[in-house]
């Protein structure tokens, strides 16, 4: 018998059916006592279940709604009342006139890069007011974000939320949520975390612009292999939406990109599209500005990023080898460095700890930098210090140096077009933007450029200290792998360590 037309508690008449998952049906329903539309989602039972299992069904579903109700926020589904139908437990929610993301996604196809990041950037905040009432949401996922007519963008159906100081309703290697947006450690079976939300974060916004899941494989089971052990194909229209997806599909837990980082980076593309004078187009981020050669001309003051042409042909000179040209001389023999994402705390937080696989080495007068286990540090021209892997392809560099100005983008900008280009082949911006590192305002600088054998991509980050100082933290590494080196710059950045007297 349809439940068309049935009153539900005596109070909600469905009118509507609008959605269905695994747990239930959710129904448009008219609030007879108030005269609103509501949305009511009715638990279904499977045959053949036995007591125990229907009676988790019943707590999750009161969990759910309990979880929702405690994040007061307006990306948050909310929650308005649990009620009983013919022994059931039902919620009864804010109705949204709305499409969810994947329905939009099966319809359209990939999104915009600019209009991913204001999805992301409206579920990055749902997720941060979540994790802080204690409610981690386990199941982030493009059906469970609905567009709204209005504009309106509500993360909902929190059906397997776990809150703190609740037991866990799964079974000892039981795995719960969508396969593909499962975070690496919990397919090793470690309990989730924050960290894990943001996991899924990532896979959706890859989804978003890539119109594919990074780790989509024919079966479940070889998909869950390759999200635990594989690498995924870098993302070739995010734009810049590339760094955060990069930072999210971390596999480390501990070295994702947190919460309140993407919502920063988020916000930066999205206010970028909105003031940009020079749309992010391929063609315009082929011909945009460029940094000096460094080394100092005329009376101009030594700069804040060294065109590597420069340093190259002075280390020739001196019978040295630079460090990335090791081994394969598959770089060219320029190469400009450019300024990375701040990947920072706040001014007064604590830095991280430094993570397993790193060591924190002194990289300079005054300061220091997590290194991956095995990286080999290297005195280039000039005694700066670097890095590098053992395959001589990724090179590390923290250094102290003086801007020409105060500004560096504007710097770069200046000097990007006249120089980083014409010296680097293939130069493309990725993005060049504002930023602000541990509060203070710093530069942030990401663009590939070609090797002789493959093409490469560089980041870097530019600030200074409290006392004046300037710094700047530069990677660069094959763009093929660059998902997997993007975090070696991140957990540098974030656990850079200045003395501010040094």
């Amino acid at each position: 018998m349809s439940d068309l037309g049935r009153l539900v508690a005596g109070r909600y008449q469905l009118v509507e059916r609008v959605g269905s998952g695994g747990m239930g049906t959710v129904w448009r329903a008219e609030d007879k006592l108030l005269g609103r539309h509501v949305a009511v989602k009715k638990l279904r039972i499977p045959p053949h279940l036995h007591d125990d299992e229907v009676r988790t069904l019943h707590e999750r579903t009161r969990r759910e709604a309990r979880s929702a109700a405690r994040i007061a926020h307006p990306n948050v589904i909310v929650v308005h009342d649990v009620v009983d139908d013919e022994g059931l437990p039902c919620i009864v929610m804010e109705y949204i006139p709305s499409a969810t993301l994947s329905d939009v996604l099966k319809e359209r196809g990939a999104l915009p890069p600019e209009e991913a990041a204001r999805i992301g950037l409206a579920m990055a905040a749902a997720l941060r007011a979540a994790h802080d009432a204690g409610v981690l949401h386990r199941d982030v996922k493009p059906a469970n974000v609905l567009l709204g007519d209005g504009g309106r963008i509500v993360l909902t159906d929190f059906g397997i939320a776990m809150e703190s100081g609740t037991s866990s309703l799964t079974k000892p290697g039981e795995l719960i949520g969508s396969i593909r947006y499962l975070a690496p450690e919990r397919l090793r079976g470690a309990e989730p975390g924050p960290a894990s939300d943001l996991w899924a974060l990532g896979a959706t916004l890859y989804q978003a612009v890539e119109g594919q899941h990074p780790f989509g494989r024919d079966t479940p089971i070889e998909t869950a292999y390759a999200i635990a052990t594989d690498p995924y194909d870098p993302p070739r229209n995010a734009g810049d939406l590339a760094p955060v997806i990069e930072g999210l599909l971390v596999k480390e837990p501990g070295q994702r990109m947190d919460v309140h980082e993407v919502e920063r980076r988020l916000g930066d593309v999205t206010a970028t599209r909105t003031a940009r004078l020079d749309p992010p187009t391929r063609s315009d981020r082929a011909a945009t500005p460029s940094p000096p050669a460094g080394k100092g001309s005329g009376n101009r003051r030594r700069t804040v990023v060294r065109s590597v042409v420069a340093v190259a042909l002075a280390a020739a000179v001196a019978g040295g080898a630079l460090w990335w040209l090791k081994g394969t001389a598959d770089e060219p023999g320029s190469h400009a460095s450019g300024s990375g994402a701040s990947a920072s705390p706040s001014a007064g937080a604590t830095l991280p700890p430094v993570p397993d696989g790193y060591q924190l080495k002194k990289a300079g007068s005054g300061f220091s930098v997590p290194v991956p286990d095995g990286w080999t540090r290297k005195t280039l021209d000039g005694g700066e210090v670097a890095y590098i892997d053992p395959s001589g392809l990724v090179g590390l560099r923290v250094n102290a140096i003086e801007f020409a100005g105060t500004d560096p983008l504007r710097h770069w900008r200046e000097t990007e077009e006249e120089q980083t280009a014409r010296d680097n082949p293939g130069y493309e911006r990725v993005r060049m933007a504002k930023t602000t590192f541990r509060g203070r305002p710093a530069g942030y600088w990401e663009f590939t450029f070609d090797g002789r054998a493959r093409q490469y991509r560089a980041a870097e980050l530019a600030f200074s200290s409290t006392d004046g100082t300037q710094y700047v933290v530069y990677l660069s590494a094959p763009n093929a792998q660059w998902h997997k080196y993007r975090q070696v710059f991140d957990t540098a950045a974030n656990g850079v360590r200045v003395s501010e007297t040094g």
